[in-house]
């Protein structure tokens, strides 16, 4: 008896959608979507078909297409970004249509209407998510295919997991702004962008070398669980290793803005590990740290030092980039300034005068883009936190407000470790006391070094019934840091303010129900 088998074949997808489309539809609707047909039947479309590609399906905001050569979709991809540019020159920032573009190569279920179905598919859009407005992501084999035959200054932003992907995926940006050849010296480097050089062996002995390069291994692999983080892959890295570097250089030739590199000395039955944090453009140091610890168990030394190596770096890095955007952009801050800045003050010791600044930095960078993850997730740890923490006149619009940003915020990114810390924040004040518990423990399989969510799975385990001694390698991993326990028993109750800009979170709130 013959076996109908599926149609499949080998393809490349492109997926593109306009980004902030719900703000600019609750801006303006009718402007927006007559533009958005006009792009498409003016600009888009004959540029697909141009470069011989042929459209599946469209979306209100977006579209799918497909071809038969990789290079044909980048070159449509790049072109296209490259005339939106343009016709966006003139027009303020919150009237602009700007489009995200992913490219995958991959084995698709051709449908009988010709739709195409599968992880080939399923990859172009998480890549397309995940890239910036005006950008084009590309998945390694995808790029694989164009690298060497297109002018192009292509940027590794490493192994990442994608939504409902089972695999990590190599993604590559490309800017169709700067071609390859200017790249050293116009490419700006993505936020939160950093390499970890090869820590080097001052003792020179070789035994000590697995011991070095497992810091730096596991440093690569915990840095770049930081939401937003752009960290190179560990075979680029190594290949500094042993070699004389200029910061600068690197972060030119990497498109990084920050470099982590460090030292391992060893005497008699002790160990010593220096590392810094420097910024690529000025060469400064930002931060520094000193670890002296014990021989006797190498293993968990090394465990301890990486996780509160990663967990310490994590907050430096986001309070380096609030800084860096109010001394470049003071004036015309994007959503990832915005919620970046928002995030460096909740790093700091709990004020009820700072933290309502953090909010009314959040709910100005969802009024940019309502799709930003971090300023979703800022959102509702700050609602959240202050109903657990503070006695609150208005709780339920406080507690309906968290739980429309986090539900947001885990659609768009259900891998966030810290959105499903802040979910079960969110739970516990509910009353669903075994329901938090267990998003702080799937929280944690995530990311090991989320101090918040050690922490707070302890007091749970206490409000349960269920308290037990913690052994000291839980405590290492926690990273405890500056603010960690900040959200938990023990604080005065009195009335908390919320975001000045209230009204602007309503605005928000009524532009997420469109979208859903």
């Amino acid at each position: 008896m013959a076996i109908e088998r599926p149609n499949r074949r080998l393809t490349t997808i492109l997926a593109a959608d306009a980004a902030g489309y719900s703000r600019l539809v609750g801006i303006d609707e009718e402007g927006t979507l007559d533009r958005l047909r006009t792009i498409r039947k003016d600009l888009i479309d004959p540029m697909i078909a141009a470069h011989r590609g042929r459209i599946v399906k469209t979306t209100g905001d977006g579209l799918l297409a497909e071809f038969a050569s990789v290079v044909d979709a980048v070159r449509s991809a790049i072109d296209m970004q490259q005339v939106m540019a343009e016709s966006n020159s003139g027009l303020v920032q919150d009237r602009r249509i700007e489009f995200r573009v992913g490219i995958n190569l991959g084995d698709v279920v051709v449908e009988d209407d010709g739709d195409l179905m599968g992880d080939g598919v399923n990859v172009a859009a998480r890549l397309e998510g995940i890239a910036e407005p005006g950008g084009i992501c590309l998945s390694s084999a995808a790029y694989d295919q164009v690298r060497g035959k297109l002018d192009i200054a292509a940027q590794d932003r490493g192994q990442q997991q994608l939504k409902n992907i089972a695999e990590l995926v190599q993604i590559y940006s490309i800017s169709a702004a700067h071609p390859a050849a200017a790249a050293p010296h116009t490419t700006v480097a993505p936020r939160l962008s950093i390499v970890v050089l090869p820590f080097v062996n001052l003792n020179g002995n070789s035994e000590q070398d697995y011991f070095v390069d497992g810091v730096t291994e596991s440093l690569t692999t915990d840095l770049s669980r930081i939401p937003g983080a752009f960290v190179i892959a560990r075979n680029t890295a190594f290949t500094f290793k042993g070699k004389p570097v200029d910061v600068r250089v690197i972060g030119r030739e990497l498109g990084v803005r920050y470099v982590m590199e460090g030292s391992v000395q060893g005497g008699g039955d002790r160990i010593r590990v220096n590392a810094q944090l420097i910024d690529t453009e000025t060469g400064a140091h930002l931060w520094a740290e000193r670890f002296d610890k014990p021989r006797a168990d190498i293993f968990d030394m090394q465990d301890e030092i990486t996780t509160r190596l990663a967990r310490t770096v994590g907050v430096e890095l986001v309070a380096a980039e609030g800084r860096r955007a109010e001394r470049e952009r003071p004036n015309n801050m994007d959503a990832g300034d915005l919620a970046m800045r928002g995030w460096a003050i909740l790093n700091q010791p709990l004020s009820l005068r700072r933290d309502s600044a953090a909010c009314d930095l959040f709910d100005a960078a969802l009024r940019l883009d309502d799709r930003n993850v971090e300023a979703l997730v800022g959102l509702a740890f700050y609602h959240g936190n202050h109903l657990r923490t503070f006695a609150s006149t208005n709780r339920d619009e406080q507690l309906r407000i968290a739980h429309m940003a986090i539900t947001e915020a885990l659609r768009l990114a259900p891998s966030n470790a810290l959105a499903h810390f802040v979910h079960a924040n969110l739970l516990h004040v509910s009353g669903a006391t075994e329901r938090a518990l267990r998003e702080l423990q799937f929280a944690i399989a995530l990311d090991r070094n989320l101090a918040w969510a050690h922490a707070d799975a302890g007091f749970l385990k206490v409000l349960l019934g269920r308290a037990e001694r913690q052994k000291l390698t839980s405590q290492r991993r926690s990273g405890l840091a500056h603010g960690t326990l900040r959200s938990i028993a023990g604080m005065p109750y009195s009335v908390s303010p919320t975001c000045s800009s209230a009204g602007s979170t309503q605005r928000w709130i009524g532009s997420a129900n469109r979208s859903t």
